[in-house]
């Protein structure tokens, strides 16, 4: 996420349906006219860069603003004027007391505004965990309590998780590997579609979102039940932007830079992170696996929102993209963790990660927003980490996550103030865990929340449960042309970049199958001649979605808005 919503937000994205839904669905809209094209091209981008998180209206947000009616306000100088900071309203354990005090009472009020089913939160200072609890319920209408080792999918906080594995893998490699290191030394095999990108583009690249690839390229192979192999190898196919000179937060952008990593040591990505992270640091309920997800009794369900209600429908499975989106943890798990941030990669004495990789993981390395205008602070992004300064001239490390069918997540630290905080949700993102981690910091920085940040922060993520599709808000046609007979349009159809697609029909109705082994199922409706309507149903499209389908007038191909975002979605009729 970057500021509200705008062509500037990264995403945090991620989700197929339950088992038993018939799909994992697709992905948000492209029009068959030019004005719904320009109209829903701004819904479908703007939910897309929603997302996961390198989310810069999360680093806004968690920023704070102005403290009101804050006269006589005082600065503590740095050692340079750009670490000139404001001062603290009394002693920073005074004041961190005060805030942790008050944390109950915050994260309470937050759930009973929101509807949000359970959070667990967790601060860390001065090297100690200094608070870790837990509040409401794992699955709504159950009475199973969220506590501090509740296991929650944490969505792109992932993401600076996987930049520490990088970061203590740099430490174990002899100064072999570094940021800087290229892809295509780790792994020979994999190709973007410039020669020049796929030569240059550096482990460092693909953690700063700047290789060029698009926000979402490969997510929606991912929708569509693809493996890992099978998503990078066809990103070969994806255009890319600007190489370097432009941002563009991609989930599966950052997981080649993790697999060449996990290459260069001849091992799994799960299994790096369990060598060089989760073992080291004794984050004993944490793992990049799915599967070990599923065997904690104590987890917290995926609740979506749907229709005004959080809804405990969906499973989540994020192992494509494990090192942007597929870490389970837990508030007392990742509290270890943020100590190390904290303390320059040291836990109780041990090294876990190098120092001065983490430190560049956690600097600006591009910009990732700019603000609604030229009086807006701009976010950062380093690698796998939001780097921004906050309001009052402290530097805010962070990210935040989302899984639109059902999780919220973020975590910041204030390096200044030896200071993190935590905070995991089980619903759709609704900003809950921002704003929760907003009122805290304001306390600890102002003694006093700067702004009502819970129905604000609402108001900031409502894009991305929004209904998406050119055919939303669109009443089909009185007196459509007629469809084609469906035997016309029954057969097979190619597609380079998503494989095969089968047209079949069911007592007159047609039936899209596409996607790994063909278990993508799409229910195609006449709508007006050639053109039919469908509801896809992803991360990338919340529950309302609508989109087309349209058949050439030859019935030899047939383009599936949803899934053209990039270009990609035609296929081709081969028998």
């Amino acid at each position: 996420m970057n500021e509200p919503l705008s062509a500037h937000t990264p995403p945090i994205r991620n989700a197929h349906e339950a088992p038993g839904s018939g799909r994992p669905a697709s992905v948000p809209a492209q029009e068959y006219h030019r004005h719904s094209r320009l109209r829903h091209s701004h819904y479908r981008h703007s939910h897309r860069l929603a997302a996961a998180a390198g989310l810069g209206i999360l680093a806004l947000l968690l920023a704070g603003c102005a403290p009101a009616g804050s006269a006589g306000i005082t600065t503590t100088v740095g050692d340079t004027p750009n670490q000139d900071v404001v001062s603290l309203p009394g002693e920073v354990d005074v004041q961190i007391e005060q805030a942790v005090e008050a944390l109950p009472g915050l994260a309470e009020a937050a759930l009973r505004e929101s509807g949000v089913p359970g959070l667990a939160v967790a601060v860390v200072h001065g090297d100690r965990i200094v608070f870790a609890e837990g509040y409401g319920v794992r699955q709504a209408g159950t009475d199973a309590p969220i506590t501090a080792d509740t296991v929650f999918q944490v969505a792109s906080v992932s993401k600076p998780l996987a930049a520490t594995g990088v970061a203590a893998a740099n430490g174990a490699s002899d100064g072999s590997l570094s940021w800087d290191t290229p892809i295509s030394e780790l792994l020979p095999e994999f190709a973007f579609s410039d020669p020049l990108v796929t030569e240059r583009a550096t482990v460092g690249d693909a953690f700063s979102h700047r290789t060029g690839l698009s926000t979402g390229a490969g997510d929606d192979l991912e929708d569509l039940g693809f493996d890992r192999a099978t998503i990078l190898d066809r990103l070969r196919l994806q255009p890319l932007d600007d190489f370097r000179s432009s941002y563009h937060y991609s989930n599966f952008g950052l997981t080649v830079g993790a697999e060449a990593v996990a290459a260069s040591r001849h091992e799994s990505w799960d299994a790096l992170m369990d060598e060089l992270v989760f073992g080291p640091l004794g984050m004993a309920s944490s793992s990049a696996r799915h599967d070990d997800f599923l065997t904690h009794e104590d987890r917290a369900r995926l609740h979506a929102l749907e229709d005004g209600e959080f809804v405990a429908k969906y499973d989540r499975d994020p192992d494509a993209e494990a090192p942007a989106g597929g870490v389970s943890s837990t508030v007392n798990d990742l509290a270890r963790w943020v100590r190390m941030l904290l303390a320059e990669g040291v836990l109780d004495g041990e090294q876990i990660a190098d120092p001065d990789a983490l430190a560049a993981a956690m600097s600006a390395q591009t910009v990732s927003g700019t603000g609604p205008g030229i009086d807006g602070r701009p976010s950062h992004y380093g690698f796998g980490f939001n780097a921004s300064p906050q309001v009052g001239g402290r530097m805010a490390i962070s990210h935040s996550g989302a899984f639109v069918l059902g999780a919220a997540t973020s975590f910041q630290i204030v390096p200044t103030l030896d200071l993190g905080i935590v905070v995991l949700t089980n619903g759709a993102p609704v900003g809950v865990p921002e704003a929760v981690a907003a009122q805290f910091l304001d306390l600890v920085q102002y003694g006093q929340p700067t702004r009502d940040w819970v129905s604000d922060a609402r108001g900031f993520f409502a894009g991305y449960t929004t209904p998406i599709g050119d055919l939303v808000d669109e009443t089909s046609p009185a007196d459509p042309e007629p469809a084609p007979n469906p035997q016309s349009l029954i057969g097979v159809y190619d597609s380079a970049y998503f494989g095969e697609l089968r047209v079949s029909e069911t007592d007159g109705d047609l039936l899209i199958r596409l996607g790994a082994g063909l278990t993508t199922e799409l229910a195609l409706i006449p709508w007006d001649g050639t053109i039919f309507s469908y509801s896809p149903s992803s991360e990338s499209a919340p529950w309302g979605s609508l989109s087309s389908a349209r058949f050439s007038d030859d019935g030899q191909t047939l383009t599936l808005d949803s899934f053209d975002e990039h270009g990609l979605g035609t296929w081709t009729k081969r028998e």
